[in-house]
Parts: C-alpha cells; sequence; structure tokens
C-alpha cells in the first residue's frame, strides 16, 4: 500500500472504517459553513476570465434532518462531556441549521480525537459566525486542558459589508482554533519576519560595505557581583565590568569585529545583524499570510481554497518530516500538496470525485507524472462494475469521475438546452499557437446513434476541434458509423508533428469506461503541452523543508 492515501467518500465513514487509533500526527479541516449559498468552482475561459458555467461541488449548508437527528442521538446515547454539550446546544439553538451543523460534527471531531496520536494536535479553521460553538464542542471532545491557541488569520483588508448603513464592523478574520491530543505534543518553534518600524527603530545601523544592518546590545552581566551568578570581573578596552562572556570568549568577538566601542571609555557593546536573527516567534495573530487573489498562480478557481503560505506554516509547526498529515475536508488539495512538498505522509478525504479528480491534477501538475506511484486512491471505480455501481448510486459523481478519466473538467449543468448534453468543455492549443476546443458527453444510460448526432451538432455550431464521447455501455454499430462519418480534424498548415507529418485525428471519438480504465486516452497530440482545461498548479519549489529551528 502506498504511504499516501486519497479517499472518495463520507469522512465520518472512511475515518471509521480506513484510519487506525492514533495513527495521525496531525489534522487540519476546514469544515464548509454559512455560505448561504452553493460553492461553485469556477474553471479559466480561454481569456484567463471566470467561467459562465458554474459547477456546484456541494451544498454547504447543514439543515436539521433525519439523518442530522440521528448522529445527534448518536452522540448524546454516547454520554458523557461531547452529550453534556449538544444537548445544552440543542436546548439553546434548536433544530435550526447552526444545531444540525454542530450535531454532523460532533461524531466527525470524535473521531478525529480517536485517529491523533497523543503527540498530535488539530487545526480546526472556521470563521466567526460558528467558532464560539465550535470551541465549546471541541472543549467537550479534547478536553479544555488541550486548549491552545485561537489563531485569527485576516484573510482579507477592508471589507464593503460594513461601509454605511452596515451593523456591524467589517468582517476581515477567520477562526483557527488549535487543540492538542495531549501536553506532549510535537511543536517546532516557527518565526515571522521582523516588521519594518521594528527594524529600523532596533536595527539601525548600517555597516559600511557590506550594507548588512545591525544592533548594538549590553554586555555586561546581569545581577553583577551577586555571587550566586559567578559573572566574571575583568577590564576589556579600558573599562572594568561584570561581563556576560569569559574574557577569552569577550577576546574573540572583539578579533571578529563583534564589538563595538563608540568611543574610549565607553562601555563597549555586542554587534548583532538582523540577518542573523531568526525573527519573531509566532504569536496568535496572522496578518502576513495574504489571501488568494484571482491573479495568484495557485488560485486553482475552488472557492475556499486556502493560500499554500497558511498550511505551510501549520504543518511546519505542528509535525516533522515523515509525520501522517490527515485532512478530512480536502476541496482541492492544498493541505495534501503543501505536506507532500515538506516530506510528510498524508490522508486527503473529499465527498466528491470532482474534488478527487482536481487533486489529482493539482499533484500531477506539482510533481510530475511519477507522483501517480506515491499515492493510492480509495473510493474511485476500478473496473466496468464499480463504474455501473457509482452510475445507479449518484449519476452527477459519476459524471464528474468519468471527466477526470478523460482529464476534462465538468462545463456546467444547462441540462438538454443548447449543448445537448455537453459535461466538459477544454482548450488546447497546437504549435501554430493556435487554440481549439474540445467538447465532451458523458452517458451512463442506455445510448444511441442520435445523442453522437447531437454532440456533431454542436461542434459544428460551436466551431470546436473534437468531440470526445464517453460511454458506459457499448457503443452500437449505427453510432461508430456515425462518428466515422463526421471525419477528421487537422489544424492549420504551420502546425505538424514533430515528424514533420500533417496533424490529423478523429474528430469524434467515443470512448468506453473500459477503455479509459484500461489506459486510453483522447486523441490529440497537443494535450500534453497545450491543454486549458483544470487550471494547472504551479510546479512544486521542492519535495523537502525543514522547519526553522531557534538558534543555538
Amino acid at each position: 500500500m502506498a504511504e499516501n492515501m486519497l479517499y472518495f467518500g463520507d469522512n465520518l465513514d472512511i475515518l471509521r472504517r480506513y484510519v487506525a487509533d492514533e495513527s495521525v500526527d496531525l489534522i487540519y479541516l476546514d469544515p464548509p459553513f454559512n455560505s448561504n449559498q452553493a460553492y461553485n468552482v469556477i474553471f479559466e475561459e480561454e481569456n484567463g476570465s471566470g467561467s459562465g458555467a458554474q459547477i456546484e461541488a456541494f451544498d454547504d449548508t447543514w439543515h436539521w434532518t433525519m439523518e442530522t437527528a440521528h448522529a445527534f442521538q448518536e452522540c448524546v446515547e454516547a454520554s458523557g462531556r461531547v452529550a453534556d454539550t449538544l444537548m445544552a446546544f440543542r436546548n439553546m439553538l434548536g433544530e435550526t441549521d447552526m444545531m444540525a451543523y454542530l450535531a454532523n460534527m460532533a461524531p466527525r471531531l470524535v473521531e478525529l480525537r480517536r485517529v491523533l496520536k497523543p503527540t498530535g494536535s488539530i487545526y480546526l479553521h472556521c470563521d466567526p459566525t460558528a467558532s464560539h460553538y465550535l470551541k465549546v464542542l471541541m472543549d467537550g471532545i479534547f478536553g479544555v486542558e488541550n486548549y491552545v491557541n485561537e489563531v485569527a488569520w485576516k484573510r482579507q483588508s477592508a471589507h464593503s459589508d460594513s461601509g454605511q448603513g452596515a451593523k456591524h464592523m467589517g468582517r476581515i478574520h477567520d477562526v483557527i482554533l488549535f487543540y492538542a491530543k495531549s501536553e506532549h505534543f510535537i511543536r517546532n518553534i516557527v518565526y515571522t519576519d521582523y516588521d519594518p518600524d521594528y527594524i529600523e527603530k532596533y536595527y539601525r545601523h548600517v555597516e559600511d560595505g557590506t550594507g548588512r544592518r545591525y544592533r548594538l546590545s549590553d554586555m555586561t552581566a546581569p545581577g553583577g557581583a551577586d555571587p550566586a551568578k559567578r559573572n566574571p570581573h575583568y577590564e576589556f578596552l579600558g573599562v572594568t565590568r561584570y561581563w556576560r562572556f569569559s574574557e577569552e570568549r569577550m577576546q574573540e568577538l572583539y578579533d571578529h569585529g563583534r564589538v563595538v566601542q563608540t568611543k574610549p571609555g565607553n562601555v563597549p557593546q555586542q554587534k548583532r545583524y538582523l540577518d542573523e536573527m531568526p525573527g519573531v516567534p509566532l504569536q496568535d495573530l496572522w496578518t502576513d499570510v495574504n489571501p488568494l487573489y484571482p491573479q495568484n498562480a495557485e488560485r486553482l478557481g475552488y472557492p475556499t481554497q486556502k493560500p499554500e503560505a497558511l498550511l505551510e506554516r501549520i504543518i511546519k509547526a505542528a509535525s516533522n518530516e515523515g509525520d501522517l498529515v490527515l485532512d478530512p475536508f480536502c476541496g482541492c488539495g492544498t493541505t495534501i500538496a503543501v505536506a507532500h512538498r515538506l516530506g510528510r505522509r498524508w490522508i486527503g478525504i473529499d465527498i466528491t470525485h470532482l474534488a478527487v479528480g482536481l487533486m489529482k491534477h493539482r499533484l500531477q501538475n506539482a510533481f510530475g507524472l511519477d507522483v501517480r506511484e506515491e499515492y493510492e486512491v480509495i473510493g474511485e471505480p476500478t473496473d466496468r462494475g464499480g463504474a455501473e455501481a457509482l452510475a445507479l448510486q449518484d449519476r452527477q459523481q459519476f459524471e464528474f469521475w468519468a471527466l477526470g478519466l478523460v482529464g476534462v473538467p465538468p462545463a456546467g449543468h444547462t441540462g438538454k438546452g443548447a449543448d445537448k448534453g455537453i459535461d466538459g468543455r477544454m482548450n488546447f492549443v497546437d504549435n501554430a499557437g493556435d487554440t481549439h476546443r474540445i467538447m465532451v458527453s458523458v452517458k451512463s444510460g442506455t445510448v444511441s446513434v442520435s445523442q453522437v448526432r447531437d454532440l456533431r451538432g454542436v461542434l459544428e455550431r460551436e466551431e470546436a476541434a473534437i468531440g470526445v464521447f464517453v460511454t458506459l455501455q457499448e457503443p452500437t454499430a449505427p453510432m461508430r458509423t456515425e462518428a466515422a462519418s463526421a471525419g477528421f480534424w487537422s489544424p492549420g498548415a504551420g502546425s505538424v508533428r514533430a515528424d514533420g507529418e500533417q496533424v490529423s485525428v478523429p474528430r469524434i471519438q467515443i470512448l468506453t469506461i473500459e477503455e479509459l480504465l484500461d489506459g486510453a486516452t483522447i486523441d490529440c497530440p497537443y494535450l500534453a503541452h497545450g491543454a486549458r482545461g483544470f487550471k494547472k498548479a504551479p510546479k512544486s519549489r521542492s519535495t523537502r523543508q525543514t522547519p526553522r529551528l531557534p538558534e543555538q
């Protein structure tokens, strides 16, 4: 089994079935709540703008349903602090969306505590709407004594909802609740940069020749003549004092230019360079990690995506190389991508095949094709029987999964309107620099020649280059005949293969799920270097980075 695991499914079920007791070193989770709308994944158009087709990834509004009531009852029947906490919430909140959210989060947090090592810790990311309830719930599950910090992350600048007529101040921060499993949790000291005003005030000297900033600090010994301190007493540069250092060490510092006497008779001072200082130990107010703006290279279009710098800070602070990091609400995979880069093992879980497909593309773009050998995907179909079961269970998830097999993002659910069931779109660029489009139609049920004709009509109307018909069922002979009658597509005269031959590929290509599982791909030589489907993640800087430790 691979060191790293990517799971499709409900994280509560995955945790209970697959993740062993006390096996995880660090957990980060960002469970969605309170947007009052369905999140959408927005894919880029060829001009870089957001696509008008927005794909619903998940509805993050939690409602009081029979399943929620069952989750609540299960926790209450277990008794203890968690049960007491939930019953108190129920008395106060009633059967509201917030109560539903807490009732569903409770059993998941209980499982997360179970899988966490005694030396492990958990970072729960939320907004201030629910953070106070979650903190009380976390107290009940992890224990008040294991609360470590409430981090405020400034996720944006001044917000327009705080202007004239608003009832509240601008809401510009998220909350990250930091709890440990025990008092023996892993803690690596992470440093942040000094404030520019602090540097100007305290490191105001600039060394001639090198341009290095430095400050002068006291070299006399604290406690002076106190016998218990045993401070050395001697004369140095004409000044007799109790010193911090021995005579030998003082002379060594002087020989290396680290002792400054501003004028004869003044007490010597030690030169401390700014570039040798570790920085400021991490505090609980994070204003130096910028959110992702539309122009950020790492932005993939996923609405709740967090910056890699945020996860890098958490992972460095709370784990070491080789440790296991878990994200049960993995989304577009920022946690696992950063964990992989920093040399940690990882587990990612998400409930949509759309997210799982996006994560697989992100890992491949960041770390290369060989990364596929370094992790295993659980919950995806591996044969036709599994594909049929997924189609029966959830046709939309089947569609997302099938599009992932051909590497094409969803196009939007516009039904059977103008696009006649087109499910995916992707642009590619030929050798001459011209942009062309691929249209994909996915079918999980009975198929017929009329559906191939519909795809052909869309290609002609949209002037698209290639149409791909993905089918779970075997295509009929008339379907293959209709596809063949569409002929071939060739780019402009200036675009040829490396061997000088003109490119020519079938204009309509029928691919079965079985063929795709066996490794079949869209027949187009330009996809490897010029496709624009899922937004490409930047290539990883490194696969190993060591936490910055305090100076000895």
